[in-house]
């Protein structure tokens, strides 16, 4: 090992973690290894519907499961109790942000998106746009996201897999135990990302979900119960320790700025809205009551684990403090030890090395359910949405799932190299995604949604704009520490002001005006785009496969606006003769006669073609 990697390493390497094989939990986490490749095999992909959306074929608990552990990555099982045991209140902005997200999610976009019906979040903004050049960018956002994304949870599968096969650094030259680690790890999973596809993600993110709750609950209870801290539910009884934990851990605002916790929590909002591997979640199902319900029951099992983490954390800092040494202060616990501050709190409790295999165990579930929705969406951003509809058009499904499959490895590639050194923790590394998405994604699709005046030349400004001020703060904070000359960050104001973790705060208002103004100076978008927005917010159930482009494609020209429930001709969308009075009073827009009428001449233009 270099000189370099040994001083990494050290920095890694959480105090008080013991780093050694263990046969026990090695044994457990090989089968779970085994159990997903296997799974991955079963449901091998067939077709492009089946690589992409699961054949759209998925139910309400089960996609629910699969949002679940999609969502709940290295920053929910580690990350998010790391954050809190370290930083206190600051760290509940997670919990928060990531909370309310999915409420919005679910009132403003889940239905709607999949009666918009396409395969990726990339293919949404292209066909509402209608611009090759706003998919684009939308699918190299996408694909950044998912490398930014995933970089935490390496960084998260490596530390706990320290714990769990030791060290074996020097074991590829020029690495250390860290670095192979997630070399390994990052291997395993490419490798069954590439058999699976996202049919074979959704059957593992189920089973995986199911894994990492019992770990993480089951964990809890036992740590708690064996120190003392609880008897039947610690996730209301860890109140009493919170005042034997200082002011550091419960005080509002103590170790960081109230704009800084706002900023964060808005980026995290915003950013669930518009990540592209939890969106193309409502793809993969059968209608959009089921794309309802899965946003349910994903926010139900997500919050099992968010109502437990802050105890978590509390038993951790606890058992630290006793075991270690002074949480707070100086020095105070290192940002490696909260990282897994999880497992360490099964450690320092004494119980059994298979036991505490297992809370490991569920941290190397979350974070390799997560990398599979990252890829996922990452690789169809290439291969669906660059490749297939703007670099070859005629492309077979073949070619299609091979451009897919070595841009799962590109991805992993790149990813791999970028964790061998991160430059921050699991949480902070999320989050730079989040600001990504909410400043780029979901401007894009809340005004696509909602407003359909919204045009091709407004969306080509705002995302422009977005990307361009996301990468200032990026620049500020992250690459000086990849660039040993220089020290981050470079600007201290800019750093207060937009950070990167919560730049969103600033960058997502600027892009919404942006693109509203651009929008209203140039020309309004076609009719039959306004008719698919419109359509998108039908109360008319639609078939498994159907989309509101096929709605009004066989609806004959007629335009079904949703306002009040009315049906309002093109003549009327066109400023012509509107309705008659019953229709102005809230009524049929047309009579019975009318309407055979319409359908009669439907079917003469049918018979003509």
């Amino acid at each position: 090992m270099t000189g370099r990697s040994l001083l990494l390493q050290s920095e890694l390497l959480p105090e008080a973690l013991d780093i050694s094989f263990k046969i026990g939990p090695a044994l457990l986490v090989i089968g779970m290894l085994g159990l997903f490749l296997t799974i991955g095999f079963v449901f091998r992909v067939a077709d492009t519907d089946d690589m992409w959306v699961a054949g759209r074929s998925i139910g309400n608990v089960e996609n629910g499961m699969a949002i679940g552990a999609n969502w709940m990555s290295a920053a929910s099982y580690l990350g998010m109790a790391a954050s809190i045991a370290l930083a206190g209140f600051y760290g509940l902005v997670f919990v928060v942000g990531w909370t309310t997200g999915y409420f919005i999610l679910l009132i403003f976009l889940a239905a709607q998106l999949r009666r918009f019906g396409k395969y990726t979040a990339p293919d949404f903004v292209g066909d509402r746009f209608n611009s090759d050049t706003a998919r684009a960018i939308a699918a190299v956002t996408t694909f950044l996201i998912g490398f930014v994304y995933a970089i935490g949870q390496a960084k998260g599968m490596a530390l706990v897999g320290l714990y769990i096969f030791g060290n074996y650094g020097g074991l590829i030259p020029g690495l250390d135990g860290y670095q192979v680690m997630v070399v390994a790890m990052m291997v395993v999973t490419v490798g069954y990302l590439t058999l699976s596809g996202m049919l074979g993600a959704t059957k593992n993110q189920a089973v995986q979900y199911v894994i990492l709750i019992l770990a993480f609950v089951v964990g809890l209870f036992v740590v708690g119960y064996t120190n003392g801290y609880s008897t039947v539910l610690p996730q209301l009884e860890y109140g009493a320790l919170i005042s034997q934990l200082g002011s550091e851990f419960s005080e509002p605002f103590a170790g960081s700025s109230y704009y800084l916790w706002v900023a964060t929590t808005f980026s995290l909002i915003v950013g669930t809205c518009g990540l592209p591997h939890v969106l193309v979640r409502f793809y993969t199902v059968e209608s959009e009551r089921t794309a309802r319900w899965s946003t349910v029951w994903g926010l139900f099992f997500i919050c099992i684990l968010y109502w437990s983490a802050p105890a978590f954390a509390a038993f951790g800092t606890d058992l630290y403090s006793q075991n270690v040494g002074a949480t707070y202060g100086d020095p105070g616990m290192t940002s490696a030890a909260s990282e897994v501050i999880v497992v360490l709190a099964a450690q320092l409790s004494g119980l059994p090395d298979w036991f505490v295999g297992i809370v490991a165990a569920g941290g190397i579930a979350a974070a390799i359910a997560t990398v599979a929705g990252l890829f996922i969406a990452g690789s169809s951003a290439i291969s669906h949405d660059i490749y297939t509809n703007i670099i070859n058009e005629d492309a077979t499904q073949r070619q299609q799932i091979l451009v897919g499959r070595l841009s799962i490895v590109a991805l992993g590639a790149l990813t791999t190299l970028a964790a061998l050194n991160p430059a921050s923790s699991i949480a902070a590394l999320v989050g730079y995604a989040f600001s990504l998405a909410g400043s780029v994604l979901f401007p894009m699709f809340f005004l696509g949604m909602w407003w359909e005046n919204a045009n091709r030349q407004g969306a080509l400004a705002g995302m422009t704009t977005g990307l361009t001020l996301w990468s200032i703060p990026m620049i500020n904070q992250i690459v000086p520490t990849y660039i040993g000359s220089l020290e981050a960050p470079l600007s201290t104001g800019l750093a207060t002001w937009m950070p990167a973790i919560g730049s969103a705060l600033i960058t997502l208002p600027i892009v919404f005006v942006v693109t509203i103004v651009v929008s209203m100076a140039t020309d309004e978008p076609s009719l039959e785009t306004k008719r698919i927005v419109r359509q998108c917010h039908s109360p008319e159930p639609m078939s498994q496969q159907e989309t509101a482009e096929d709605v009004v494609a066989a609806d004959g020209g007629e335009d079904v606006a949703t306002d009040g429930g009315r049906a309002v001709d093109d003549a009327a969308a066109d400023g012509g003769p509107a309705v008659d009075d019953a229709a102005a009073d809230g009524g049929p827009a047309v009579d019975d006669a009318a309407a055979e009428s319409d359908r009669a001449d439907d079917d003469s233009t049918e018979a003509e073609r």
